[in-house]
C-alpha cells in the first residue's frame, strides 16, 4: 500500500496581511498544483492528512486519528511514498517550496508507539530474515530521508502532542528540530525483551548527549517526560498541553531571521558528524543479527508486551 496524493491539502494564511512582498501565496499554488499532478497515482493517501500554512511557509503533514499508531509495514511505504514525491516535485521548484516540513500526529495521546512487534514476532519465529531486513531497511531509509530533510534545504520539525516510544522517538529524533507538550512521554523500550533500538537512536542522541549518557538512556529501557527530556537537551522547545501547533509558528517566528544560517550549520555538522544512509544501514544489519538471535525467554518477553499492546486497541 503507498501513498496518494495529496490533493486533500488545506492552504492556510494571508499573504497581504503579514508578507506583502513575499511569494508564499504563489507557494499555496504550486502545493495545489503538486496536489492535482498526483492524483492518478497508484498508491494511498488514507494514513494522512497535510496542509501548507502560507503565513510561515510550513508544509504540514498529520497522521490522522485512524492512522495505525505504530509502524506497520504499510505505514512506512506511505511515509516513503510521500517523501519521494514531496523530494521529486520540490527539488525543481526553487521559488516555492516550502522552508519548513512539520510532523505530527492526530492519533490520541500518540505520536508513534514504534516498530510493529507482532510483525517482527512472526518473522523472527519463522525464520525470516529477509523480510525483517527489508522492514528495517525501509524504516532506516525513512529516518534517513527525515534526518536530511529529503536532501532540500528545509528544516524539518517534529511535533509530538502524544508520546513516542521506540522507533517513534527515533522518528521525532531525526527530526531537525523536536517540540514536545508537557503531557508527553518518550522512551526506548526494546531492552526489555533483550533488543535495541536500530533505528538511528544512537547515532542522534549521541549528537545531543555524550556517547556515555548516549549509551546509558537505550539501556535504561526508562519511560522519560518532556520536561525531563528538555532539561537533558533532547527536547528543544516544551509547550503546554495543547499548545503544540502554536508553539511551532512561534519557533518559526523567532527563528526567521537566522533560518538561512541555521540551514548551514546543520549542513556543516552532517559533515564533521554525518548520520549517513550507510551508517544507518549497518546498524540494521546488526539489529537483524541481534533480532533472529533472540532467545525464547527473550521473544517470550516480547509476546507478553505485544498481548499488553493488543489490550490497550494497539
Amino acid at each position: 500500500m503507498l501513498l496518494q496524493s495529496i490533493d486533500s491539502a488545506k492552504i492556510s494564511g494571508n499573504k497581504e496581511a503579514i508578507h506583502p512582498t513575499t511569494d508564499y501565496a504563489a507557494k499555496s499554488t504550486v502545493h495545489q498544483l503538486f496536489s492535482a499532478s498526483n492524483r492518478e497515482l497508484d498508491s494511498d493517501d488514507s494514513f494522512f492528512d497535510t496542509r501548507l500554512d502560507a503565513d510561515t511557509s510550513a508544509f504540514w503533514l498529520s497522521l490522522r486519528p485512524d492512522c495505525p499508531p505504530k509502524f506497520t509495514l504499510e505505514l512506512v511505504q506511505a511515509f516513503r511514498a510521500f517523501q519521494t514525491k514531496f523530494s521529486n516535485y520540490y527539488k525543481n521548484q526553487t521559488e516555492t517550496r516550502p522552508e519548513y516540513l512539520v510532523f505530527n500526529s492526530q492519533i490520541a495521546e500518540t505520536f508513534n508507539l514504534g516498530g510493529d512487534l507482532p510483525y517482527f514476532y512472526a518473522l523472527i519465529n519463522s525464520g525470516d530474515r529477509q523480510r525483517l531486513t527489508e522492514y528495517a531497511s525501509s524504516c532506516a531509509e525513512l529516518i534517513y530521508q527525515n534526518t536530511t530533510a529529503m536532501g532540500l534545504p528545509m528544516t524539518t520539525i517534529a511535533l509530538l502532542k502524544g508520546n513516542a516510544m521506540g522507533g517513534g522517538m527515533e522518528a521525532a529524533l531525526a527530526a531537525n528540530v523536536l517540540i514536545a507538550e508537557r503531557q508527553v512521554t518518550m522512551g526506548l523500550p526494546e531492552v526489555l525483551f533483550n533488543m535495541f533500538p536500530g533505528m538511528g537512536a544512537y547515532q542522534f542522541l549521541s549528537r545531543r548527549l555524550s556517547s556515555v549518557a548516549a549509551e546509558k538512556f537505550i539501556l535504561s529501557g526508562k519511560t522519560y517526560g518532556a520536561e525531563e527530556l528538555y532539561d537533558m537537551g533532547i527536547v528543544d522547545v516544551l509547550a503546554n498541553e495543547g499548545e503544540g501547533e502554536q508553539a511551532v509558528n512561534d519557533y518559526i517566528t523567532r527563528h526567521k531571521r537566522t533560518a538561512h544560517a541555521a540551514r548551514g550549520l546543520r549542513s556543516a555538522i552532517g559533515v564533521a558528524d554525518p548520520v549517513t544512509r550507510e551508517s544507518l544501514m549497518s546498524v540494521v544489519d546488526i539489529w537483524v543479527d541481534t533480532a533472529m538471535n533472540l532467545s525464547e525467554r527473550d521473544l517470550n518477553r516480547m509476546h507478553y508486551l505485544i498481548r499488553a499492546q493488543q489490550k490497550r486497541g494497539f
